[in-house]
């Protein structure tokens, strides 16, 4: 495992790492929409169309493409420009920004807020601080959707063969949290074999407890 200290260096180079291969990650994505069980569940009882903010958008495809077709309207952020333009690109009826959701600026209010595959590159700590500025955005009634690790911790992975940071909380520090946001329902899969063992928060209708 790697050293704390050779995880910092990982994590401060990360952003590059994506930037400068996002598209061989876009190339590579799987495109056969595995996640559409668990965007339907995130979707289910809100708005027609809803407002979805996908934190850590990647190049767009398939998640916001897909809500796009079903005729939501999609606000994608990622830290990467490379992987914006990309997202521009093949989503080009969707809004993307290049952000840092550590640091988010926009104003609106959403109904979804959805992280797959993103939120964990953010450390625990930096998480404890994100999370509940990202429920801040997300309207009452709504719900939110994020793959998240099996234990509080910091681990290394890889992208197009160079090394990331993936970081997480305990699942029980999840579901605390959203609880004291009054979310109507929270629950935490883990492994789920239908999208390849990624351990899955949901949680939906703010504020409705």
């Amino acid at each position: 495992m790697p050293s704390p200290q050779d995880l910092s260096t990982v994590k401060a180079n990360m952003h590059a790492v994506y930037d400068r291969n996002a598209a061989h990650w876009d190339a590579q994505r799987d495109l056969s929409l595995r996640e559409a069980d668990w965007l339907a569940k995130v979707m289910a009882g809100l708005p027609q169309p809803a407002d979805v903010l996908d934190l850590g958008c990647g190049a767009g495809r398939p998640l916001a493409a897909h809500l796009v077709a079903l005729g939501h309207r999609v606000t994608g952020i990622d830290a990467s420009p490379a992987m914006i333009t990309l997202a521009q690109s093949n989503v080009p009826a969707a809004t993307f920004h290049v952000m840092d959701m550590r640091a988010l600026t926009l104003e609106e209010g959403f109904d979804v807020l959805l992280s797959w595959d993103a939120f964990f590159h953010l450390s625990p700590e930096e998480q404890r601080v994100a999370l509940p500025k990202m429920l801040s955005l997300l309207r009452p009634g709504g719900n939110l959707l994020l793959t998240v690790g099996h234990g509080e911790g910091e681990v290394a992975g890889r992208v197009a063969g160079e090394p990331v940071y993936h970081g997480s909380l305990d699942p029980s520090e999840y579901l605390e949290i959203l609880e004291g946001a009054g979310f109507a329902h929270a629950r935490y899969t883990p492994n789920d074999p239908t999208v390849l063992g990624r351990y899955v928060l949901l949680a939906c209708g703010k504020g409705m407890k």
